[in-house]
């Protein structure tokens, strides 16, 4: 069996995990964190990253940082994974969801105003596989209407918005190092942080609400409870595993849009015979090769096509629900508009297998099985 996805291993994870046993410091902040927080900041231009126990975390804290209230509405694409609404929701806020473009599968930029109420207090655009949003628009509206921009950009980390790195646009950002993502440590994740007013306060929510961090920089000769917080501090093992992967993140990169291309290439002439949609880029947009999908032509097309490639040993899957037709979207969102596309694409959309260690005999047998299904 193909399957959909391999977690990265490079070969040196087990050297730096070891070397953090035999650092005997194993908990959060350590060594390792620190470089994969130092790697990140310096590959965006962030400000400050600080690594947390998952992209989901990493989105609770930037709900925590915009102060988001009971009652307060937040902007995003329903088309997106639970933990988008659920920081937010957390708080007390109401999701307001809008459609999407058809052509990225990012939130539909020109019908964000439209949404924008009195309590309104953040937007968040979601660079769905590493593809960007149109953030000049989005990040004008938010300064017209006064709001936070937050990334969720789980799937975006190396990729840019007009040679900005996603993540490094908004307020905040947040990444995803979970197995299915481009670099993994398991669980993982990250808040990159744009404005140095944000950066005491992330602190002391990220560490339990105590200025621990301070203390370990030797800024003060105890540490203290300051305010509420969580404990969003992933394991220096976690950490170490990371890092073996990011000192070869342009090797990874690399070679997954390597198949990235191949995939668009093998795929080409079913798509120009009408058969199926292959992803659209912008210009604006310097992709990662997250993901590779196609489009059906409908839910039962799809159905049949995951089922075909099943038979003959490929995992190919589909994604998200949309979260407004969720029990959980119903009780705690709303849906603002109309759902042009949001559902429509959703049924249609095909994910194949995409993964760093994936060989190219491998995409080419998946894509002839494709063409195969399609009498191509």
């Amino acid at each position: 069996m193909i399957r959909f996805n391999v977690p990265p291993f490079t070969g040196k994870e087990m050297d730096y995990i070891r070397q953090a046993v035999e650092n005997q410091k194993i908990c959060g902040d350590g060594e390792f964190t620190r470089k994969c927080s130092e790697w990140i900041e310096e590959r965006t231009g962030t400000r400050k990253c600080l690594l947390t126990t998952s992209c989901t975390h990493a989105t609770e804290l930037a709900a925590l940082l915009a102060r988001i209230q009971p009652g307060d509405e937040v902007i995003m694409p329903s088309y997106t994974f639970v933990s988008t609404a659920d920081a937010f929701v957390l708080r007390g806020a109401v999701p307001v969801f809008v459609d999407i473009r058809p052509d990225t599968m990012n939130i539909d930029e020109t019908l964000i105003e439209a949404a924008v109420t009195e309590k309104t207090k953040a937007v968040v655009p979601v660079h769905y596989a590493g593809v960007s949003c149109e953030m000049d628009t989005i990040m004008d509206i938010a300064a017209r209407h006064h709001l936070y921009v937050i990334e969720d950009a789980a799937q975006g980390i190396m990729a840019s918005y007009k040679g900005k790195p996603l993540g490094a646009i908004g307020d905040f950002g947040c990444f995803s190092f979970h197995e299915t993502k481009n670099y993994s440590m398991g669980e993982g994740g990250a808040l990159l942080i744009q404005h140095e007013k944000d950066i005491e306060d992330a602190e002391i929510f990220r560490e339990k609400g105590t200025d621990r961090s301070k203390y370990y920089r030797g800024q003060v000769d105890k540490y203290r409870w300051q305010n509420y917080g969580s404990s969003y501090l992933p394991s220096e093992l976690n950490a170490a595993y990371l890092y073996a992967q990011l000192e070869m993140a342009d090797a990874i990169n690399e070679e997954r849009l390597n198949l990235w291309n191949q995939y668009w290439r093998e795929l080409e002439p079913l798509a120009e015979a009408g058969r199926i949609e292959l992803p659209f880029i912008p210009d604006y947009c310097v992709q990662n090769g997250h993901m590779f999908y196609i489009k059906n032509a409908d839910l039962e097309e799809r159905a049949a096509l995951i089922d075909f490639l099943k038979e003959n040993d490929i995992l190919a899957v589909f994604h998200y629900i949309p979260l407004h037709s969720a029990p959980a979207g119903l009780k705690y969102g709303r849906f603002h508009g109309e759902d042009r596309y949001t559902t429509r694409e959703s049924e249609r959309l095909l994910r194949l297998p995409m993964y760093y260690g994936l060989k190219e005999d491998q995409v080419s047998f998946i894509t002839g099985k494709v063409k195969e299904f399609y009498g191509f």
